[in-house]
């Protein structure tokens, strides 16, 4: 047995790619992992046998994500459209939370600008300020110089709703990928699925995970605590609200309900907060 370590960089039913000293591997999981009620994930660090294509350990993860399946990311790239599909904030910032509770770094892409008006695109200025204000990195996808800057020696995953122009995106910046892209259904205001496995790319000197688009997500193991605490512009008050232990919900004299009264806080971020803990 001649043992190496990679990274599993592609799978495909029961097939796991493994990339180990620029060779690639296509090997199968122990049934341990399984009695271990443990899944090897595409972005896994793995001991694997060269000789007999068998993953052999799964070294401790940095994080993980579970829709979509993915460990060890340094970054997540939301891709968030405009128009069609409609410009979503409950996903966004459903997105950002368990991207923060996760401990990874989220980055912000607007895409289809040029299918709005001027008045339109005027009453989307304020959410690109202030997503910027409380500390998010924020991009059109026109600024495709500034975007390929960001990939360098990380593992990011792209990720938002379908249709969005995640693998368009992804082909504006390397060519040379030449990812399948789909029309939108108008009708149904989502974008047809694409992607239809979960894969790191080299992409502009990283490793990136195009992966199927989705428009649903639960806070599966958050607590609304968690989700709170995710809130980051929330933090910065932490020690100002009158309870200590305040959920920002029916408790009288917050702060945070006074401060987005007050137009501090957005008002469309409090409301899913609110929507996220009550309606779970």
């Amino acid at each position: 047995m001649q043992r190496a370590n990679g990274r599993i960089i592609k799978q495909i039913s029961n097939d796991y790619t493994v990339l180990s000293q620029d060779e690639i591997f296509v090997c199968k999981a122990r049934g341990k992992f399984r009695n271990m009620a443990l899944t090897p994930l595409v972005g896994d660090l793995v001991q694997f046998d060269k000789d007999n294509k068998y993953i052999l350990e799964i070294r401790p993860r940095q994080n993980s994500l579970q829709r979509p399946s993915v460990a060890n990311i340094d970054q997540a790239v939301i891709i968030t459209s405009l128009k069609h599909p409609n410009f979503d904030t409950n996903l966004l910032d459903k997105l950002l939370t368990i991207i923060e509770f996760n401990r990874i770094k989220p980055i912000i892409i607007f895409t289809k600008a040029d299918l709005l008006t001027k008045e339109e695109l005027a009453q989307f200025k304020p959410y690109f300020a202030y997503y910027k204000h409380i500390g998010y990195d924020v991009y059109m996808n026109t600024e495709t110089i500034k975007i390929s800057k960001i990939f360098k020696d990380k593992v990011s995953v792209f990720t938002g709703q379908s249709g969005a122009g995640k693998s368009t995106l992804l082909n504006n910046l390397d060519n040379s990928l030449n990812i399948k892209t789909g029309e939108i259904s108008l009708a149904l205001n989502r974008g047809k699925h694409t992607t239809r496995h979960t894969a790191l790319l080299n992409v502009l000197g990283g490793l990136v995970a195009d992966t199927p688009g989705f428009s649903a997500l639960s806070f599966e193991d958050m607590t609304n605590s968690d989700i709170r605490d995710n809130f980051i512009e929330f933090n910065l008050y932490r020690d100002k609200c009158k309870y200590r232990d305040c959920m920002h919900y029916k408790e009288d004299d917050c702060l945070i309900k006074s401060l987005v009264n007050e137009g501090k806080i957005m008002r469309s971020r409090y409301d899913n907060y609110i929507n996220f803990i009550t309606k779970r």
